[in-house]
């Protein structure tokens, strides 16, 4: 079999070399399912003293498929995959059999995978969970570092990601490693006095709930734009968050700018806040493309002003490292580790 040597992302992958080319057993498909992207991997399992290997690499746009069993059959078409495993990480929560999130293009049950696809067994584990067992693969070359810090060794790691929505997970270090997944992105945002206030009662009731993820995702950019528009009065022409992010870097609309000016201030009081929660004296891990080409942004001002302004706890927050990595094949190979150890 060929093996993919243009996977996207920043991680190391491993190529399958020796006796594990024998291991036709062992081979399972890792699923990372976002509201936009399917990210579909054939895997083969690893052990204690090595990690799994991604064998074959594809990425689905959602919305070009009337169901996740049509973008599973088109892969296994084309990488001839038989009756196998799937481990699926996905963004929400199991309740009653079905994924629930209002952010995936079409339901999924993973019993009805298993039967409409042949698949010897259906796992299923959150995407933040799944991206967090692959933390222990990234090495420090791929990643962008927004504050330097002093890494604990031995500290717990949180991992934060706004895509279609606002994962937030804890990677804890030890033999074997441990994840937690958490809801942290439904916490409620914190908008200080100001325009803050101000941008925060066009996003939702005056008196009501907003969630971080309201703002701190894809979709929340664009909420944002045009929640800002309507507080100075003007006209916010974009309608798609990565041309929101692109004028905000060009400079090309001042709106653009101050809108992802916002997105980094609330993004360093999250940040902030989920690692006084976790006590994450190892870093925080930010994920994503998006993020990424903010780098420069998240660096230069409003993110770690808030990130470091919580009271008594400063001093903590100074001495903990901020990184960008890329998302990529990230979430397939968590959890691709996470389905080779459990």
């Amino acid at each position: 079999m060929q093996i993919d040597r243009s996977l996207e992302g920043a991680a190391h992958v491993p190529v399958l070399t020796g006796d594990r080319r024998q291991r036709v057993d062992s081979l399972f498909l890792a699923v990372d399912l976002g509201g936009t992207h399917a990210r579909v991997g054939l895997v083969a399992a690893g052990d204690a003293a090595e990690p799994p290997v991604i064998l074959a690499y594809e990425t689905y746009r959602c919305v070009a498929y009337p169901s996740l069993s049509d973008i599973l059959s088109s892969f296994r078409r084309t990488h001839h995959v038989h009756s196998c495993a799937l481990v699926l990480a996905c963004a929400g929560y199991m309740e009653q059999g079905a994924v629930i999130n209002d952010n995936l293009a079409w339901p999924v049950i993973p019993e009805i995978l298993r039967i409409e696809g042949g698949f010897t067994t259906v796992a299923v584990l959150n995407d933040f969970e799944a991206f967090a067992h692959a933390i222990g693969h990234i090495d420090r070359q791929h990643m962008t570092m927004i504050a330097e810090g002093i890494s604990d060794p031995h500290g717990p790691i949180a991992v934060v990601g706004p895509g279609t929505g606002l994962g937030a997970a804890l990677w804890l270090p030890g033999t074997p490693v441990r994840v937690l997944h958490s809801e942290a992105g439904q916490m409620e945002l914190a908008a200080r006095p100001g325009v803050e206030q101000a941008i925060r009662a066009e996003l939702g009731p005056e008196d009501g709930y907003v969630a971080y993820e309201h703002v701190l995702s894809g979709p929340g950019l664009l909420r944002l734009y045009r929640a800002l528009g309507v507080v100075r009065g003007c006209s916010t022409p974009l309608s798609d968050p990565s041309a929101i992010s692109a004028a905000a870097l060009a400079g090309t609309d001042p709106f653009a700018v101050e809108a992802v000016d916002f997105f980094c201030r609330w993004l360093g009081a999250f940040c902030g806040d989920v690692a006084v929660a976790f006590g994450a004296s190892g870093g925080v891990c930010l994920a994503g493309g998006f993020l990424a080409q903010l780098a420069s942004v998240l660096r230069a001002g409003s993110f770690m002003e808030r990130f470091l302004d919580k009271g008594v706890m400063r001093s903590f927050l100074m001495n903990t490292p901020v990184f960008v990595v890329e998302h990529g094949q990230l979430g397939v190979l968590g959890a691709a580790t996470w389905q080779s150890h459990k």
